[in-house]
């Protein structure tokens, strides 16, 4: 089990940039369209995916902040 999961998580989610997990994500996303060969490959492939999926939002979340920031207070509601 640990080799699978090896294959399936090279790199620590964490570490990845917005591109690098939006762009593994397209892959495994692309790989569950396909079929996975177990289903024991398709949760690891899912739950991977539930990950760089998180992290992407992270990383957009954390953009919007800082964009929000750059633009300073709001002079009222429109």
């Amino acid at each position: 089990m640990d080799a699978m999961t090896d294959a399936v998580t090279p790199v620590e989610v964490s570490e990845l940039s917005f591109e690098q997990a939006r762009d593994e994500l397209a892959q495994v996303v692309a790989q569950l369209e396909q079929g996975a060969p177990t289903l024991e490959r398709s949760l690891a492939l899912w739950e991977r995916g539930e990950a760089l999926a998180d992290r992407c939002e992270q990383w957009l979340v954390g953009a919007k902040q800082r964009l929000d920031a750059a633009r300073g207070p709001v002079g009222g509601d429109a």
